[in-house]
């Protein structure tokens, strides 16, 4: 079927869990936060509902350094002295080992078949506490769209009942995103040291939300050692490790957690003394066929299979998990079994085993005493993982604390009344060049106290504006402490995304901007912020583009000045026949017409990053004349086009009508004939581009459903905020145009 012969078609229960916390399926989770516990009160806590809330809501113990420190009314002073207990903390702490168990299991969307004893018991004393990662707990479409499934309750009941029996412990958090759930368990009589507890999610999935992959996470404070717990599901496919690599890094720069003092900048995943990374990291064995491989299997030399292993040569190349240490790897690879068994994977696919699942960590004192699979468990096509670490956790000495406190205050007490503070700024000038949709740029500028005493920064509001930087910008940190002879760097990062593009694109907004850096009992410095952007088909509307004949970076400013005016001009005049449908879509489209209307998981599988980048420059210059990239990249662009248009398809005047005629087929089509002309052609072109991947679904594994639910969400967006029945009527609208 010819592209034309296309064009011419055109004419997700209730709430069971008691006492568990829960986080689900938002990468902005909050954490409650409540009052504190003396250690005097918690023992007089017996049953372990009392255990599990007094984790829940513990904040600051008493051991707890920062205990007075970082509540929101304290300012400049208190963060004198919380910097100076930091660089003093030897001093007043010392080391003492506990035991982690880290667990993780790629379930392959079962339900708990049998005991999970031998994984959680494999250690003859109980650890202090556990760490149990779950990945594809439910692989069910209900899941993946609406993040709700019951298998959370049957597998969390399965850990809970599998525990050390020679020890009680607590539930500390939970957290879920679709089918990647990690869960925090705690002796008991560790429970009030456990505090500023926070879980975050990220989805990598397809335009970096979707939430089939991504990762869970928790982090906490154990006496005075901050810890980080994540568990990540990444990409799949043995020629994916871009991908993976992607990935994590994604992982490491999008997760970050609240602080309790409102006034700090938020903690990354590298921001913690110790990190604990388990998962299904999906790395695979490469050159070796699965002969070569089983055969080394069976002769248990397993350290010349290693390295053929794909994350230990990432690892070697330092492109991911760089500073992170992964124990020896003495057992066979866990990844793929017939279900139900010890056989490696007899499918007409005969995948080639692998050590998918992976635990791996960082930080100092850290020793592990055990790093194995566990065959006896066969529910799943994965083996599940375990470790078991000694980490050397910094605890507080009482006497020692206060008279390092004292010493402290004193000292700053004569600072204070001597010295007004100052810096020396690196530059005071940035200019970025030919910025790009979606592509990150950054300028560092270096701040060095040259005062005599300790300062506070911060980049502070102008008058009659209501942030410190425009949209695109933001300084990194943009407030933060720094001791009298110290240096910190500032990155300024510029990203312009869907919100900020098209003012850019249309010469309505420039790379300008003026920072005001203001020190605390000190004076103010302005830093000059300028650059040039380069327009794109990225956040340009369906009527600009329609009138450009020639890629938009060959079109004078002034030009695209004057379109974007009259696109919001209903009643203006061309004065050329436009293109039916913007030559950008049609390229993308066309593109998968011909190449990927079999692809295995088009739509659901996300592209490269440095791929979308390529496709956008081809589109938004014309060089080359087809579009290079993956046949996953090149859809993922498709999605993010329709993402970024600053009036969706159908454009937001009509979709109060669309929810209100969603059950009708024939008021449905009614209103699509009312659009805009290129709205309209937009519209039943993809329309009927999507009808065609659906005749290929034995092969693409697409269903209505599926397209229709990531559809709808961009051809038919709300002006506010959309929720869960709306979500549903617009996939309902769309679905009649599907069938």
């Amino acid at each position: 079927m010819e592209m034309s012969r296309i064009m011419k078609d055109s004419e997700k229960p209730s709430d069971q869990k008691g006492s568990l916390e829960r986080d689900k399926g938002s990468s902005n989770s909050g954490t409650q936060k409540s009052r504190a516990y003396s250690n005097q009160e918690s023992q007089g806590l017996s049953s372990r509902e009392d255990r599990d809330d007094l984790v829940r809501s513990s904040s600051h113990t008493t051991s707890n350094k920062a205990q007075i420190l970082a509540m929101p009314q304290f300012g400049l002073r208190d963060n004198l002295i919380k910097c100076e207990l930091i660089k003093n903390e030897d001093i007043y702490t010392y080391l003492q080992n506990f035991s982690f168990f880290l667990g993780t299991y790629n379930v392959n969307g079962q339900t708990p078949k049998e005991s999970l004893f031998p994984w959680l018991h494999c250690t003859s004393d109980p650890p202090d506490m556990y760490c149990v990662g779950f990945q594809e707990l439910d692989l069910s479409k209900e899941a993946f769209f609406f993040n709700d499934t019951p298998k959370e309750l049957e597998w969390t009941k399965a850990v809970s009942e599998a525990l050390h029996p020679d020890a009680k412990y607590a539930l500390v958090k939970l957290v879920r995103l679709v089918g990647i759930m990690l869960i925090f368990y705690v002796k008991n009589e560790h429970a009030a040291f456990i505090s500023d507890v926070e879980a975050e999610t990220v989805g990598t999935g397809i335009m970096g939300r979707m939430g089939n992959k991504g990762a869970v996470s928790i982090r906490f404070r154990f006496h005075n050692s901050d810890i980080c717990v994540v568990n990540s599901h990444l990409a799949a496919h043995i020629e994916e490790y871009e991908r993976r690599n992607q990935d994590y890094k994604d992982i490491c720069s999008r997760l970050q957690f609240r602080q309790l003092d409102p006034n700090q900048p938020p903690l990354t995943i590298m921001k913690h003394d110790v990190i604990l990374w388990i998962g299904d990291l999906n790395y695979r064995i490469t050159e070796l066929d699965v002969s070569n491989v089983k055969e080394l299997i069976s002769n248990k030399d397993f350290e010349t299979l290693h390295n053929y292993d794909q994350l230990k040569r990432q690892i070697d190349e330092e492109a991911v998990f760089v500073g992170f240490v992964e124990g020896d790897i003495d057992f066979q690879p866990t990844y793929k079994y017939d279900t139900g068994s010890d056989l490696w994977d007899t499918s007409e696919k005969c995948r080639v085993p692998a050590w998918c699942d992976r635990i791996l960590y960082r930080g100092k004192n850290i020793v592990q005493k055990h790093y194995q699979s566990h065959m006896a468990l066969k529910t799943s096509d994965h083996k599940p993982v375990s470790s078991l670490l000694q980490i050397g956790i910094k605890k507080v000495n009482p006497d020692d604390y206060k008279r390092t406190f004292e010493e402290i205050v004193r000292n700053i007490d004569k600072m204070e009344n001597e010295c007004i503070p100052s810096v020396t700024l690196s530059k005071r000038e940035f200019h970025f060049t030919d910025l790009k949709y979606m592509q990150h740029q950054a300028e560092t500028l270096s701040l060095f106290n040259d005062g005599q005493v300790p300062c506070q920064f911060e980049f502070i509001q102008k008058p009659n504006e209501s942030t410190y930087c425009k949209a695109w910008l933001t300084a990194n940190p943009s407030k933060g402490f720094l001791a009298n002879g110290g240096t910190v760097d500032i990155d300024f990062e510029v990203f312009v995304n869907r919100s900020t593009a098209p003012e850019l694109n249309s010469g309505q907004e420039q790379i300008e901007d003026i920072l005001v850096l203001h020190l605390e009992r000190g004076k103010d410095y302005f830093i000059s912020i300028s650059g040039n952007y380069l327009p794109s088909c990225y956040g340009s509307s369906i009527h600009s583009l329609c009138q450009l004949k020639e890629p938009i970076q060959d079109m004078p400013q002034e030009t695209l000045r004057e379109m974007a005016e009259k696109s919001g001009d209903g009643n203006a005049e061309n004065t050329e026949k436009p293109l039916d449908i913007p030559k950008e879509l049609w390229m993308m489209v066309d593109h998968l017409f011909r190449s990927a209307l079999k692809q295995e998981d088009i739509f659901q599988q996300p592209g490269l990053r440095s791929e979308f980048a390529v496709i956008r420059d081809c589109l938004d210059t014309g060089i080359p004349d087809s579009l290079p990239g993956s046949n996953h990249s090149v859809a993922e662009a498709l999605l993010l086009f329709l993402d970024a248009l600053p009036q969706p398809v159908v454009p937001f005047s009509f979709y109060q009508q669309c929810l209100e005629s969603c059950s009708n087929a024939s008021q449905c089509e009614k209103i699509i004939s009312m659009l805009p002309q290129c709205h309209k052609n937009v519209f039943n072109y993809l329309a009927a581009f999507l009808r065609e991947l659906l005749k290929n679904s034995a092969s693409n594994r697409l269903d209505v459903n599926i397209l229709a639910t990531i559809f709808a969400s961009l051809l038919l967006k709300s002006p506010r905020k959309q929720d869960f029945a709306e979500k549903r009527k617009t996939q309902e609208f769309f679905q009649h145009f599907l069938a």
